[in-house]
């Protein structure tokens, strides 16, 4: 961490003269086009990547690249090719959709970081998880005892909490999980530590019907995120850890919207301290070796890329050095992340040397 402790967030202003994307994308090529072309090509040809569905790279407010593949499966209705038009899930992007959520909330001051979750499954003045923060919640160093394993046959809390005994109210599920370690000392990723800041969140501005009211006035509304669709467990709060669907244009408007440092067309929808926070690295994953800010990963590679992460290498790549965004949404197995991040890299330098 000591290379990246003195990390400097750092934006791109939208360039003068280019529209920004509330509706249509401008379009634009670069010098080495053919060249960008070319990797993004192979990313839907590999099998150590497996499928990928669809690949969008953004820079100077433009798309440069949008490319779709494969099939879209349903359960009513016949298959359909992916495009432009299609929704895909967040898987864990939607926790990033949610740390710009609450930011409107610590904005107003109806929220800080610094105080103690007020988590009702905690209120007992003997119990010690009294002492998670929201900080701390955000960082995923709050303590709590969560699995998140996704593999078939080992424990898995979030299993449990997605699709088991917590599917109905998954914020209680995961209030209900002990400590393993103190507060603020140990990083652990875990979607029910997201689920139970979105629910901290409905407490603020509602739930169901009100919650999703206000994604769409905040967020989805100014930006153009017109496909966007949260889903709600049946307590009415957001699955914020796991589901948000949207086409692949949209969560480019998301990504768009923290390379501008929280403005849209001259509108502040967050403030340049809080998305500061997705930039600073707290923590490193023993086993990935990635850095983790305020539920953004952070790359630390010269270019200050951070992106918001899903399942299977869903990512939404935030570039402020080289004013871009690269979003991958697809299936690919843990084991081979390190591969799809070598092809980031490489897409990174040829934007680079255009």
């Amino acid at each position: 961490m000591a290379d990246l402790a003195h990390v400097t967030p750092s934006y791109a202003p939208q360039p003068a003269g280019v529209a920004w994307p509330t509706d249509e994308w401008p379009r634009a090529t670069i010098a080495r086009q053919g060249e960008l072309e070319e990797e993004v090509d192979e990313l839907f040809s590999r099998d150590d990547l497996a499928t990928t569905h669809s690949v969008l790279v953004v820079q100077g407010g433009r798309v440069l690249v949008e490319r779709y593949g494969g099939v879209q499966e349903f359960f009513d209705r016949p298959a359909e090719p992916f495009s432009s038009t299609s929704r895909f899930i967040s898987q864990s992007l939607a926790k990033s959709v949610l740390h710009m959520i609450l930011g409107t909330l610590v904005d107003e001051r109806r929220l800080d970081p610094a105080q103690p979750a007020p988590v009702p499954e905690w209120s007992d003045l003997g119990d010690p998880r009294r002492e998670i923060r929201i900080a701390d919640m955000l960082a995923m160093r709050d303590g709590l005892d969560f699995a998140e394993n996704y593999e078939v046959g080992r424990d898995s809390d979030v299993i449990e909490m997605l699709v088991g005994e917590g599917a109905n109210d998954m914020a209680a599920y995961a209030a209900g999980r002990p400590l393993a370690h103190e507060p603020g000392t140990c990083f652990n990723y875990s979607s029910g530590t997201t689920n139970l800041l979105s629910r901290i969140v409905a407490d603020c501005v509602g739930y169901g019907d009100d919650y999703v009211s206000y994604l769409q006035d905040r967020l989805f509304g100014p930006v153009g995120m017109r496909s966007a669709q949260p889903l709600l467990d049946p307590s009415g709060n957001w699955i914020a850890s796991s589901w948000l669907h949207a086409t692949a244009q949209d969560f480019a408007r998301f990504g768009l919207l923290y390379l501008r440092g929280g403005e849209w067309d001259g509108r502040r929808l967050t403030s340049t301290s809080w998305t500061d926070t997705a930039q600073v690295p707290l923590s490193q994953d023993e086993e990935s070796g990635d850095f983790y800010s305020w539920h953004w990963w952070v790359t630390g590679d010269r270019y200050g890329t951070y992106w918001a992460s899903g399942f299977e290498g869903q990512m939404i790549s935030v570039v402020p050095a080289l004013d871009a965004l690269v979003l991958r949404f697809g299936r690919t197995p843990e084991e081979n992340y390190p591969a799809l991040q070598a092809w980031r890299s490489r897409v990174l330098d040829v934007l680079a040397s255009s």
